[in-house]
């Protein structure tokens, strides 16, 4: 492997990276730029398919934009291959929390996203991503008075009210 290669390889890497946070800290716009117009989704092993940037970036934003809503998605140890100058592909292991207020849930659960990425004017974009779950697990937040959150980023500007 060339060091421009790896240069290259790095590069996908905080593309994916940038994902990620964009979604976790709901930042819809900026998630706009890490896909190619032409994008394609396929989460949940393909449950919920979407065609088209604007398609995916809805999805999201309706099903996680909620302030009630908080989520920690983590990938690592990619699998990068670049399958030509302008074109790559991906695997990555993700580990993600959900809680949702709203619905008094936490969603734990470790899947495999599986990405291709094109590179447009000089800039790496995800052309399609997707994830097939290996496990998923939901409990109930109802029944648990002392479980509560005592930091959000969205209801406390991500300050804790734990006083020490």
């Amino acid at each position: 492997m060339t060091p421009d290669q790896l240069v290259e390889i790095e590069l996908i890497k905080q593309l994916k990276y940038k994902y990620m946070r964009c979604l976790d800290q709901k930042r819809w716009t900026e998630m706009a730029d890490v896909f190619t117009a032409d994008a394609t989704a396929a989460y949940s092993g393909g449950k919920y398919s979407y065609e088209g940037r604007d398609a995916i970036l809805e999805f999201l934003s309706s099903s996680m934009g909620a302030d009630t809503f908080h989520s920690s998605h983590h990938v690592h140890h990619p699998e990068i291959q670049l399958t030509s100058e302008s074109t790559a592909t991906g695997i990555w292991a993700l580990q993600d929390v959900v809680i949702d207020l709203k619905w008094e849930i936490t969603i734990r659960g470790a899947a495999f996203y599986n990405d291709e990425y094109a590179k447009q004017d000089g800039v790496w974009r995800i052309c399609h991503t997707g994830y097939r779950r290996l496990y998923e697990e939901m409990e109930s937040r109802k029944d648990k008075p002392e479980l509560k959150l005592t930091a959000s980023w969205w209801q406390s500007d991500g300050q804790s009210d734990i006083n020490v």
